[in-house]
């Protein structure tokens, strides 16, 4: 299966060399969902909290599930937007509104389940199958960064020494796709628009982001869905292993 990957990797290079981006110096990747399955950590994160709160009172888990959970964490962070963008204050909430909603309000408890749950969040994450292949080959070659309104910091996640700079939305108070938070990255990155890419999974923040801040953009698309958007990103691809036949 390897060899298989790396002779589909090979072919992909030698066929596509006259569709290099050129004067690139930095590139900035979004975290969540673009270098790891963040929806798949996150729900293995709100099962090991289900877990504990049935060692805790069974009879509550019998009012929650995990759609439930992320259904009240949406909305508390719909509510909060422009409020707070620190994303352990907006789960840390989340889990009292929950708590709330089935008649158990408990400040201490709720508390006990985010930090839980942030145990979980943080030691679960697996990289993408490419993730590593791909910044092993662009390390050296350009300045590396993650852009993202995550919070998940890259040496907690298997990627030490890879990135030049970390912009994180909670640290500035402001999120993708706001202009301001590229400029940011263009600042820690020491280049010009025109010399830095942005790759991310979000045509919402990552692609109108990038459009509204002026740089070139890349919409990884790894479910293959369709772009009903009435903007486009200037390159798409399916796999991060096409983002060596862009730069």
């Amino acid at each position: 299966m390897l060899i298989r990957k790396h002779w589909v990797f090979n072919k992909l290079i030698n066929n596509n060399v006259m569709n290099r981006i050129a004067g690139i110096k930095a590139i900035s990747f979004d975290a969540d969902g673009t270098l790891w399955d963040f929806e798949k950590v996150m729900r293995h994160s709100l099962g090991c909290v289900l877990k504990k709160l049935e060692e805790i009172d069974p009879s509550l888990t019998a009012l929650l599930s995990i759609e439930k959970m992320v259904e009240v964490r949406n909305r508390v962070a719909s509510e909060l937007k422009g409020k707070i963008t620190n994303l352990e204050d907006v789960r840390l909430e989340a889990f009292r509104q929950t708590l709330i909603e089935i008649g158990k309000p408990d400040d201490a408890l709720a508390f006990h389940l985010n930090r839980i749950y942030l145990e979980h969040r943080f030691e679960d994450i697996e990289l993408f199958d490419d993730v590593l292949l791909v910044l092993r080959k662009l390390k050296g070659k350009y300045t590396l960064g993650i852009l993202s309104n995550g919070n998940s910091c890259p040496e907690r996640c298997g990627l030490d020494n890879m990135f030049q700079f970390v912009v994180f939305s909670q640290d500035y108070g402001i999120e993708k796709p706001d202009p301001r938070l590229f400029q940011t990255a263009l600042e820690k990155a020491g280049c010009r628009k025109s010399e830095l890419l942005h790759i991310g999974d979000s045509l919402d923040t990552d692609v109108m982001g990038a459009i509204n801040t002026g740089i070139k953009c890349v919409w990884i698309n790894r479910k293959k869905e369709k772009n009903e958007m009435n903007f486009r990103a200037d390159y798409e691809i399916s796999a991060l292993t096409e983002l060596l036949v862009l730069v």
